[in-house]
């Protein structure tokens, strides 16, 4: 949950005869289910003032009110877990993020992850842009590897922050994709939001979406799957997962965006991903304090080597 503070909305007549629960869901921006059930069930969400069941059905032009608190900021401990650092001065850190390491702490997840790492590294970090993210102005998937910045002081975050949202900053992956590309290239400009079922997952089909492009040219083919450079012009949550899975060409490894290496027509190699095979693979950026171009990349890690390297053999055979 990323929203927190106090929130006042008039229900819409096309919203009307809905659940209670579902409609604050669709209302309130990265908000699950049981948290708007948590909450209605506390009474800090009510209809008219009144407090009412999640199953309440709501009718048009209600008023529909209440005030989420903050999350409370996750201790975060400093923990001596090696790095692989592409690039350090006094005011950005660039590292090379392995697949399963998660970028910040988080239920389930508060020990081992790259913040832990990154304030044992650089313990000055510690509350800038906040305990829980100190210095980080981006993420990367648990399982997705390669570049990540992360910033040093508080004027290197505002300023990588400003070029993430003015989209000034270039990301290139490196993706491996089931089935062989008809096309050369291509873009996708498909808006994403949450998925209307699975609030865990993302979809082009959505009712709250927001726009999303991705670039995307092949590298080498294969006969059950294709190597692809991707660009991305936008950064949503899973973009380039969602975006792959929508021209039925998915992530290899990814089994939530519809991947399945269970299938008898495929080489073996891909029989032994326990990953998704994505990797952010090159940043071009401005550097926050001397501002001269930053060209950076993370080599393929060994595991996606690996496979391509299986797949090449194959093809030979």
């Amino acid at each position: 949950m990323s929203f927190h503070g106090p929130f006042s909305f008039s229900v819409l007549h096309e919203h009307a005869g809905e659940r209670l629960d579902n409609v604050i869901v669709l209302q309130v921006p990265d908000f699950s289910r049981s948290l708007a059930t948590h909450f209605i069930r506390e009474g800090q969400i009510r209809v008219r003032n009144e407090i009412k069941k999640p199953g309440y059905r709501v009718k048009a032009g209600e008023i529909i009110s209440g005030c989420i608190p903050a999350p409370e900021p996750i201790a975060c401990v400093p923990e001596a877990i090696s790095l692989c650092i592409l690039h350090e001065d006094d005011d950005i850190l660039v590292v090379d993020k392995p697949a399963g390491m998660v970028v910040h702490p988080a239920p389930g997840h508060f020990s081992g992850t790259l913040v832990n790492a990154i304030l044992y590294h650089c313990p000055t970090l510690d509350g800038i842009g906040g305990k829980i993210r100190p210095g980080i102005v981006h993420r990367l998937d648990k399982d997705t590897s390669g570049i990540l910045v992360v910033a040093k002081t508080s004027a290197a975050q505002v300023h990588l922050a400003a070029q993430f949202k003015e989209r000034t900053l270039q990301k290139t992956y490196l993706a491996l994709v089931l089935g062989m590309m008809r096309t050369a290239s291509g873009v996708i400009e498909l808006p994403i939001g949450r998925h209307p079922v699975d609030r865990k997952k993302m979809s082009v089909v959505s009712k709250r979406n927001r726009d999303a492009t991705t670039l995307w040219r092949v590298k080498e083919r294969f006969d059950a799957a294709s190597f692809l450079e991707i660009q991305i012009k936008t950064g949503r949550t899973h973009q380039i997962r969602v975006h792959c899975a929508s021209m039925q060409h998915p992530i290899i490894g990814d089994t939530v965006y519809g991947y399945r290496h269970s299938g008898t027509h495929l080489p073996d190699i891909l029989k032994t991903v326990t990953r998704q095979m994505l990797h952010a693979w090159r940043m071009v950026f401005t550097h926050p304090g001397t501002r001269e171009m930053m060209h950076l990349e993370a080599p393929v890690p060994e595991d996606m080597q690996v496979v391509l390297n299986g797949l090449r053999t194959n093809q030979e055979q």
